[in-house]
Formats: C-alpha cells, sequence, structure tokens
C-alpha cells in the first residue's frame, strides 16, 4: 500500500518520540512512511520531498524537529499538502524555542502545530484530516471516542467510594 501520510524528522535521535506516531497510524491501519530529513544538513533533498509528495499520494506530513525548528516551515513552503508540526523538547529551551518558531510562521506558510511532544496529537490530527475522505477512519476515531468517554465513566465510578470522613476526638 502507498503511503497516506508522512512522518518526518531531523534525526534518527527523535525516533523515540516519533514512533508513538507510527503505532497510532498502525492502530488506524494507515499506511506511513517514516525518514530523516534536515532542514540544514539535506535542504535539496527537504525541497523534493515536499514538492513530491502530493504525487507519491501522501495526503499529510508530520514534521517534527527541535531548536531552530526549520523543517516544518520548509516543508510547508515546499508543498500543498497539510503540514502538522512537532516541536521536540530536550534541547537548550526543553522545545520551548521549537514550539515558537513553528506557531510564528509567516502568513501564506502554514504549519498546523501541537504541544511540545505530542507526537500522538499530531497523528490523530493527520489521522481527522483524512476521515474527511473516509468514512471507516471516521468510525474508528468516533470508537476511540467513544472508548475514551467510557473510561473517564468508569474511572469516576471506581472514585465513588472515597468520601470525606470528619472525625472528631
Amino acid at each position: 500500500m502507498k503511503a497516506r501520510v508522512s512522518i518526518i524528522m531531523g534525526s534518527t535521535s527523535d525516533l523515540p518520540v516519533m514512533e508513538k506516531a507510527a503505532e497510532v497510524l498502525n492502530e488506524f491501519k494507515i499506511p506511513f512512511e517514516i525518514r530523516v530529513l534536515s532542514a540544514h544538513r539535506t535542504p535539496q533533498s527537504v525541497e523534493d520531498f515536499a514538492s513530491n509528495a502530493l504525487e507519491k499520494g501522501i495526503e499529510v506530513i508530520i514534521a517534527a524537529a527541535g531548536m531552530s525548528a526549520a523543517l516544518p516551515g520548509v516543508i510547508a513552503a515546499n508543498t500543498v499538502l497539510p503540514v502538522i508540526g512537532v516541536p521536540l523538547s530536550g534541547h537548550v529551551l526543553g522545545g520551548v524555542d521549537s514550539l515558537y518558531s513553528m506557531i510564528q510562521m509567516p502568513p501564506g506558510v502554514p504549519v498546523a502545530t501541537v504541544g511540545i511532544d505530542s507526537v500522538v496529537n499530531a497523528a490523530l490530527f493527520a489521522i481527522q484530516i483524512l476521515a474527511l475522505r473516509d468514512e471507516s477512519i471516521s468510525l474508528m476515531l468516533a470508537n476511540r471516542k467513544s472508548d475514551m468517554n467510557y473510561k473517564v465513566i468508569m474511572a469516576n465510578e471506581t472514585l465513588k467510594h472515597l468520601s470525606y470522613e470528619y472525625k472528631t476526638n
């Protein structure tokens, strides 16, 4: 099957965070590719990837980066596809620098940005985009949300036995 989502990271050191996106996409049976590209070390490769992704059948790109976090913006500048940026922690400012870089894109180059290391939300957002045109994915998303709701209800049931007890001496 052709990949529908690309997971892009600047280095293999980002894999422990980014593999969670792969797990979520696998859960929803969505074909994906995962690769390393660097806005600074391989700029031509990034441009080639981004400008050809649509022709390859990619529908959404998840791009993670730390520090200057240029990768999602460079990809977004070279494609018409939706790009979801994941700012990564583990650097000098704990990911805040990356977050600011991604959310301050210039007009015309949007990058939908999730929280620092929020790769599960990035994957779910990509899945929501795909669900707009795929009813089976939409149903799986609805089931996941229903399961989340049920877990909260059950958690509250297990807490009912706890209550305030006033004791006097």
